[in-house]
């Protein structure tokens, strides 16, 4: 069965680009291509998309009040189509929060020479967007990578880090959290965090997002929340009331200094097709704090974390996945199961129940 898509974007250059890109995958069919929004409307009232790729600054109507028109009247998967600057980044992040599934980040300037070179990475968002289920999204959004010219090859958090050779060599009473999570995860995050009091442990999060878009994230949160929210940087501690974004294109790792946790951001290779990768995260949180950690893989596309948490669970953690109901996307989520490493699977509400009781 093909996928129907609608582009709005008011770039005659990324209509056209875009248009040819997806109309060459076999299971995907373009409707068309509009310039804003009220075209689109006029043209959705003749077919009604399956997916919808979407610029945010266009003429007439801007993306945001139309993606939340959207929302409103039949919520469907939108993918933001977005440039990388930081205005752009506060927008989307709005767009995001709204219900949309994806961020196509592209440039200011040689838009064409980026959409083609990220051609199969762009037909596989389409792919993934059609099977979120919007009803979620509408559920959540109401109550509160990287483009590459060909798939990177699949690494493994093997290349950022050793894996763990048995538990921790030091025991303290400091408890972290670590959550991971992508598709969808944007919307579930503002309804995790703001509800954690300040006594909780300290949390790593790794949330699959785009350079520049993961510090006015933070910013976001920050703004929500009882607890203190802010993309990570070398050296910050995870201590009670803290909760630390891993940034866009780089990993996050919790390492041990003293009977401190504390957070390294570094470079690397995609790990898992990501970075940062929750692969890496979980397993840093394995090595360093075994038993005293807390694992959570949400809502999300793919499999990156499933090896990663049964680092965890084996390190003697606990490691919870959320259950399919309350997904986006139940991929990350189902993969972790798979692989034997989840204690306990339960809904977006009983994981924020569970984690707001743990004290630090």
């Amino acid at each position: 069965m093909s996928v129907s898509v609608l582009i709005v974007d008011d770039s005659a250059v990324v209509r056209e680009v875009l248009s040819q890109m997806l109309s060459s995958a076999p299971d995907i069919e373009v409707l068309g291509a509009a310039p804003d929004p009220l075209f689109a409307m006029n043209r959705m009232k003749l077919r009604w998309p399956d997916v919808i790729v979407l610029d945010i600054e266009m003429p007439r109507m801007d993306g945001l009040t139309f993606l939340r028109k959207i929302m409103d009247e039949r919520p469907t998967p939108v993918i933001i189509c977005s440039s990388l600057t930081e205005k752009g980044a506060r927008i989307t992040l709005d767009a995001l929060s709204a219900g949309a599934v994806a961020v196509i980040t592209k440039p200011a300037l040689n838009q064409r020479a980026f959409l083609l070179e990220a051609a199969k990475e762009l037909v596989q968002e389409v792919r993934d967007a059609a099977r979120a289920k919007m009803g979620v999204v509408k559920r959540i959004s109401q109550t509160s990578g990287e483009p590459a010219s060909s798939p990177a090859p699949k690494l493994t958090a093997d290349v950022v880090l050793e894996a763990p050779s048995g538990l921790e060599k030091y025991r303290t009473t400091e408890k972290i959290i670590a959550i991971g999570t992508s598709t969808g995860g944007t919307q579930a995050l503002e309804y995790l965090l703001p509800r954690l009091p300040p006594t909780c442990p300290g949390v790593a999060v790794v949330q699959h997002m785009p350079e520049k878009f993961t510090a006015s994230f933070a910013q976001r949160l920050d703004g929500l929340c009882r607890v203190e929210v802010r993309e990570a940087k070398n050296g910050d501690r995870l201590i009670s009331g803290v909760a630390l974004i891993a940034p866009g294109g780089k990993h996050l790792l919790v390492k041990r200094n003293g009977a401190q946790y504390v957070a390294e951001v570094k470079d690397g290779p995609l790990v898992s097709r990501h970075r940062p990768s929750v692969d890496v995260l979980f397993r840093s949180v394995a090595i360093c704090a075994g038993g005293n950690a807390v694992g959570v893989i949400m809502t999300g596309m793919g499999d990156d974390g499933a090896r990663g948490m049964r680092e965890m669970h084996d390190a003697g953690a606990r490691t919870i996945a959320q259950d399919e109901e309350s997904c986006v996307v139940f991929g990350m989520p189902a993969e972790a199961i798979n692989h034997g490493g989840v204690d306990e699977v339960m809904s977006l509400e009983r994981i924020t129940h569970m984690l707001a009781g743990i004290r630090g």
